[in-house]
């Protein structure tokens, strides 16, 4: 791995999204533990668009409009009832003080959904991982993997470090009943408007 694609890398993964919120509201609602499967289901749903940009099956995606529009807007409704349980007393993504911690696999889930139905990320493998190829088609598949498998591993251990600060917050947080209504406010809006903004996007 070069030291270029490391920092390009690094940057796009510290810049925090709907991966990040997603982790930060675990985080700060259920705990560390929970803020991990987090972490783990948000780097899991990278797998389907690297494969996708190793298949070749992103500029397929890039060339048909209906099909991108499909998943944009499946993942413009997830990211809307994202924003809905972030309101709703006792939902998923609701911080208070009385929340129980959920199956770690139902966490990881929702984390997988919300970058699965980004269809962007298929086409930003596409246009990320080719210019730190060797060029020789021989192993270009294998470079691919190895990359995409490095941006994986960094998101993994990024995200897990954000929703680590924010469990670590959380016993302050919950103990302001005001704080906790704002940051339930705060994160729906950030869902709906992260929602607006994949709904704007073009293939």
């Amino acid at each position: 791995m070069s030291f270029q694609f490391f920092l390009t890398a690094l940057v796009v993964v510290l810049i925090p999204g709907t991966g990040v919120v997603y982790t930060l509201a675990i985080g700060l609602g259920q705990g560390r533990g929970a803020a991990i499967w987090a972490a783990l289901g948000c780097t899991f749903g990278i797998v389907p668009h690297l494969a996708a940009a190793v298949l070749g099956v992103a500029a397929v995606l890039h060339a048909s409009a209906l099909l991108f529009t499909a998943v944009k807007f499946a993942g413009v409704a997830y990211l809307l009832w994202l924003a809905f349980q972030a309101l709703k007393g006792g939902g998923a993504l609701n911080v208070q003080a009385n929340t129980t911690t959920e199956a770690g696999w139902r966490i990881a889930r929702r984390g997988a959904l919300i970058n699965i139905l980004n269809p962007k990320l298929s086409i930003f493998f596409l246009a990320l991982l080719p210019p730190f190829l060797s060029g020789n088609p021989a192993t270009v598949t294998a470079e691919m993997i190895g990359l995409g498998a490095a941006f994986m591993l960094m998101t993994f251990v990024i995200f897990a470090v954000y929703g680590t600060f924010a469990a670590a917050a959380r016993t302050w947080i919950l103990s302001s009943g005001r704080l906790m209504r704002w940051l339930n406010r705060s994160f729906a809006a950030v869902f709906a408007a992260l929602a607006g903004r994949l709904a704007l996007e073009r293939a």
